[in-house]
């Protein structure tokens, strides 16, 4: 009978602890059923030293679960700022983006903009038609005019000044935040003429917030800003001239923007994703880590004038895309940002800050001018980049003459790989594929590419990447040409070789020389 008892307790004891583990705390029937089995299988008295030993073993159960949850609590609270480390960097926090916002994988951190205490020095609340109005306000976290309603809003002529530093970070960078202009809640609101002048940390000029809580991919709540004529100026950190996140969207036509600040794209996009459109105007960004363009979104541009005087003249990261027709992007990146080692004019690229969704990043330039006064022309890393080309000219003022390179650069936990497709298009220089890296290049449509491919990499403080060249296939269609300016050696090529012009080098596919060239 002793080893009965010692048996059902036991067994009491598992089902107890079960019952707690999954569901809490056990309820009252789930007790007298495991008690009714136990007595059935010894006797009353017997029965009664059981149920005391249930008890203590449900207790000690129930308090081990309670301690563990308060445990994880504790644990959660105690990380709650602390971003999720990116894959491949277990212990690490996530690493700076080219403009300079951290951000952790997955929304974290960033808190939500249900946290958020917005206000306005004047709040437009439902529909309403306001022209030749000045909005000012010097109040930290404050905007000068926030439009929050699912009306339409039409601002005409206006006077914006904005100060005021803030240093609420992500709250600024996803949600809009002390922006000198905010619309938000499904509003569409137009936007004609006027001045909007921003002098002061995390102020956004005018900003897009979609409402989707910085889910990327997620739909936004309609929210619309559609704005001409309008001339924008930041100064701060954190302060980009048009500003859309959270699945917002923004139509601009005809503006002037000029950006001063670190971290500062004159058209610039956060988590969450959005849609924008330009057509018309110049766009200018001075700081460091302050691209003409910054795209986690999709952003068309067409018929402006992009610059960018410290930066890379564009950045996309992840799933996204850029597409510019009949633009003239000039890009003079002097200095390295955050964990940035290459000076480049177009970046595609991966930060895995969690800012967007790892996937294809395309870029499609189709006619204008991209003038590269520094650096490579094209860099893609950590992520698969799309750049499509068709009768675009491309300046490489760099002595160089870097037209790609792909390769490891200062991100990790992504792949680095690159299809270069191009349609009437003329490339000229050298693209370097490292050593863990792919390229597909394709050129059709009476395409030439006067250059070599090479695997031997330094970055800009003079460090080997790469020794050995990577993955690379070559497709020629039968009116496109190819002249070597050096050796070089690919995987894979198809076409005519009757398309390639030696020029005195040889080309090796496979590690064999290719002899049937010109």
């Amino acid at each position: 009978m002793k080893t009965k008892k010692v048996f059902a307790i036991i067994l009491a004891a598992i089902v107890m602890s079960a019952i707690a583990t999954s569901c809490g705390n056990a309820s009252d029937t789930e007790k007298s059923v495991v008690e009714s089995s136990v007595e059935s299988a010894v006797s009353e008295e017997e029965s009664k030293e059981i149920s005391e030993e249930i008890s203590k073993s449900e207790s000690s159960v129930v308090s081990e679960t309670a301690v563990s949850e308060i445990s994880k609590t504790e644990s959660n609270e105690e990380n709650s700022d602390r971003p999720t480390p990116p894959d491949g960097e277990p212990n690490g926090t996530p690493p700076d983006k080219p403009d300079g916002n951290g951000g952790g994988p997955g929304g974290a951190p960033g808190g939500s903009s249900a946290d958020i205490e917005y206000s306005g020095a004047v709040e437009i609340t439902s529909a309403d038609t306001q022209k030749n109005q000045t909005y000012e306000t010097s109040t930290v976290d404050q905007s000068a005019l926030l439009i929050s309603t699912a009306d339409n809003v039409t601002i005409e002529n206006m006077t914006v000044n904005k100060s005021g530093d803030s240093n609420g970070g992500d709250s600024c960078n996803f949600y809009g935040l002390n922006a000198a202009v905010l619309v938000k809640d499904g509003s569409t609101t137009t936007i004609t003429g006027g001045t909007i002048n921003s002098d002061a940390s995390g102020a956004n000029g005018v900003f897009s917030y979609g409402g989707n809580g910085g889910q990327n991919g997620a739909d936004g709540d309609g929210t619309t800003v559609i704005i001409s004529d309008t001339t924008i100026t930041t100064t701060g950190s954190g302060s980009g001239g048009i500003m859309t996140t959270g699945g917002g969207i923004t139509k601009a036509s005809n503006l002037t923007v000029t950006t001063s600040g670190q971290s500062s794209a004159a058209i610039r996009t956060d988590r969450g994703d959005g849609t924008v459109t330009v057509d018309g105007g110049t766009y200018t960004s001075n700081g460091l880590g302050s691209p003409a363009i910054y795209s986690t979104a999709d952003i068309s541009v067409e018929n402006a004038t992009l610059v960018s005087n410290l930066s890379e003249g564009m950045c996309i990261e992840g799933l996204n895309s850029i597409k510019l027709t009949n633009c003239d992007l000039t890009a003079n990146n002097t200095k390295c940002n955050g964990n940035a080692t290459f000076l480049d004019s177009v970046m595609i690229y991966q930060s895995m800050s969690g800012d967007a969704d790892s996937g294809t990043s395309s870029v499609t330039i189709t006619g204008g001018t991209v003038t590269s006064k520094n650096g490579h022309i094209f860099h893609v890393t950590n992520t698969n980049g799309v750049i499509t080309l068709s009768n675009v000219k491309l300046v490489n003022e760099d002595s160089e003459n870097i037209l790609l390179s792909v390769c490891s650069d200062g991100w990790s936990g992504g792949s680095n790989i690159a299809a270069l497709n191009t349609s009437n298009q003329e490339l000229n220089g050298t693209i370097l594929v490292g050593s863990d890296s792919t390229l597909t290049l394709n050129l059709s449509d009476s395409s030439t590419f006067n250059g070599k491919i090479d695997g031997n990499i330094k970055n800009a403080s003079g460090n080997t990447v790469s020794s050995e060249i990577g993955s690379v296939s070559v497709t020629l269609d039968s009116t496109s040409k190819w002249t070597l300016t050096g050796d070089t050696y690919i995987s894979e090529f198809n076409g005519n070789a009757e398309n390639i012009v030696s020029n005195g080098y040889t080309l090796y596919v496979n590690g064999t020389a290719f002899t049937d060239i010109n």
